[in-house]
């Protein structure tokens, strides 16, 4: 229909006008400024949004655009969130903000968080400098550790062998008495493994930092920064710890990652 083209025309540029005038800056964290970004790099949103610096003096914010029509918080958004802080963090020093951290627009990126805060930026991405953390995750085979648990503690061999093929409405108490004392045992298990891990490792890294357990059957939980050159030296040891555990705890090596567990960027804490 003639001038039908128009008014469709006419009608998606207000809808674009709309969305532009409605849409934020979204914040990943801080690098220094003088860094080149991968054209394919993206973020948050649907569809993701296209990563670019705002830069103020020496340093320079991760952002991308993004039109908050509906809540952040779906797990493709985190994840694209972390994903894109540990590309980045592989590569380069990056101070990381919370998920979620979004800002009116470019210019309150700067007179906000670049502007106020630029010399403790700075002077963190340079104690980051050749610096990456890494997460140690081990967890116990279940049927190691609880054999352990009852070769070591009487009574809980003890009440084992009393529910033992009897129903479990007959021996509901002592079922959860055996259980209380197999998680009591298996949590002292892990604060003495964990130390033994820290101690072990902590000369190999720039700081260390216990997590909290993510499972019950878990044995450490365990973040690290190490500088790039000592990596080596960090994974020697863990490989030892490795032979040392193995049949008896699983372990991982997580990384590299943004150094989540040790800055956060002024104004990001909660």
């Amino acid at each position: 229909m003639p001038g039908s083209t128009g008014r469709t025309r006419t009608a998606e540029a207000g809808k674009t006008a709309r969305r532009d005038q409605d849409s934020n800056s979204y914040v990943y964290g801080v690098v220094p400024a003088d860094v080149e970004l991968d054209p394919e790099a993206r973020g948050v949103g649907d569809p993701p949004g296209r990563i670019s610096l705002i830069r103020h003096g020496e340093i320079a914010a991760l952002v991308s655009d993004i039109v908050l029509d509906r809540p952040l918080g779906r797990p493709d958004d985190l994840l694209a969130h972390q994903r894109l802080l540990d590309a980045t963090a592989a590569e380069v020093p990056v101070l990381p903000f919370r998920f979620g951290a979004v800002v009116a627009n470019p210019e309150a990126v700067v007179e906000e968080l670049l502007g106020p805060n630029h010399d403790d930026f700075l002077a963190a991405l340079k104690e980051l400098e050749g610096r990456v953390e890494y997460v140690v995750k081990g967890r116990y085979v279940e049927r190691v550790v609880i054999g352990e648990v009852l070769a070591e503690d009487r009574e809980a061999a003890r009440l084992r062998e009393e529910i033992r093929g009897r129903p479990e409405d007959a021996t509901w108490d002592a079922r959860i008495q055996l259980g209380q004392m197999i998680g009591e045992a298996v949590a002292a298990k892990r604060d003495a493994d964990t130390a033994a891990l820290v101690d072990a490792l902590a000369p190999t890294c720039v700081g260390v930092v216990v997590r909290e357990p993510t499972h019950e059957q878990d044995a450490a939980h365990v973040a690290v920064l190490v500088d790039t050159d000592r990596r080596a030296e960090f994974e020697k040891v863990l490989d030892e710890f490795g032979e040392r555990w193995a049949g008896r705890i699983d372990l991982r090596l997580l990384g590299p990652l943004a150094p989540y567990d040790f800055v956060m960027a002024p104004g990001q804490g909660g």
